[in-house]
C-alpha cells in the first residue's frame, strides 16, 4: 500500500517525521506539543477518515495498488479528552452537529 500525507504547513513536517521514523500512521491522535501555526489553540492534530468526501477518497486507486487517504484535523487538548472519554466516533459526531470547519486552525474548541 501506497503511503501519503497531504498538507500545508509546518504540521506537515512533523507528520513527516513521526511517519518516517518508524511510526505508522493511523487514525486516532498526534500530540504536536505546540499550536498548530502561532495564536491556535489546536496542539493536536486528530487523524481521521476524509468523512465530509466518502470512502471513494479513503482508498484511492493507484498503478501499483491503492493509497489510503487520512486527514489531519487541528484539534485542542479539550477536544482530545473529549475523544479520550467518549470514543473517536462520539468525537467526529460532534464536529459533524457542530460544522466545524476541518482545516481552521483558529477554531474554538467544541468540546
Amino acid at each position: 500500500m501506497a503511503r501519503l500525507l497531504v498538507a500545508a504547513g509546518q504540521p506537515t513536517n512533523v507528520r513527516a517525521y513521526y511517519h518516517c521514523g518508524g511510526h505508522q500512521f493511523d487514525l486516532e491522535h498526534l500530540a504536536i506539543g505546540e499550536p498548530w501555526v502561532p495564536g491556535s489553540t489546536c496542539d493536536h492534530l486528530l487523524i481521521s477518515l476524509p468523512y465530509l468526501h466518502g470512502p471513494d477518497l479513503e482508498h484511492c486507486p493507484v498503478p501499483e495498488g491503492h493509497a489510503r487517504i487520512l486527514w489531519t484535523l487541528p484539534v485542542t487538548t479539550a477536544e482530545i479528552e473529549f475523544r479520550r472519554r467518549h470514543g473517536h466516533e462520539a468525537s467526529e459526531q460532534l464536529f459533524d452537529e457542530v460544522e466545524i470547519i476541518p482545516t481552521d486552525p483558529f477554531k474554538a474548541s467544541v468540546a
